[in-house]
């Protein structure tokens, strides 16, 4: 498990699975599972991930993913979704009130859910396969200002 997409989808098991308080701990979890990684690239996935500190009853304060049944809030930040598209997108195109986002192999559900995320109004929804997001936008002819508006995040 070397690449993002996948320690990213192992440290949201880890955070929904345990009440971890402590990226320290998420560190140590993830070196049991054999994946070695620096307290700054864990901070920056856990951004990536929108993870958050809540209360959890008698554990406390622990992280939580939001949309992961915690109840935590989901947040509307423009800039994560600037850094997921800069980190993530490879490409972005679009037909119509269709936009799809082209990204390396098992990043795009993380895509989506951070696009889905960003609280952009101008998108219905999102669907996600392995390498690919199909974004679909409110206006029948949407699709070339979302796509602009994703090309230029990506490029922030």
């Amino acid at each position: 498990m070397t690449n993002r997409a996948s320690r990213l989808a192992l440290i949201q098991e880890i955070i929904s699975v345990n009440n971890v308080s402590s990226q320290a701990e998420i560190v140590l979890l993830l070196a049991r599972k054999g994946v070695t990684v620096t307290q700054a690239t864990l901070s920056r996935d856990l951004e990536i991930l929108g993870a958050v500190k809540i209360t959890k009853g008698a554990a406390g304060l622990c992280y939580a993913i939001p949309d992961d049944g915690t109840g935590a809030p989901i947040t509307r930040d423009a800039s994560r979704l600037a850094r997921a598209m800069t980190e993530l997108a490879a490409s972005v195109d679009y037909s119509a009130n269709i936009v799809v986002v082209r990204t390396s192999p098992g990043a795009a559900s993380y895509l989506a859910s951070t696009i889905d995320r960003s609280g952009l109004d101008s998108i219905i929804g999102t669907v996600a396969g392995d390498d690919t997001v199909m974004l679909v936008t409110r206006d029948p002819a949407g699709g070339a200002s979302v796509c602009q508006e994703l090309q230029d995040l990506a490029r922030a």
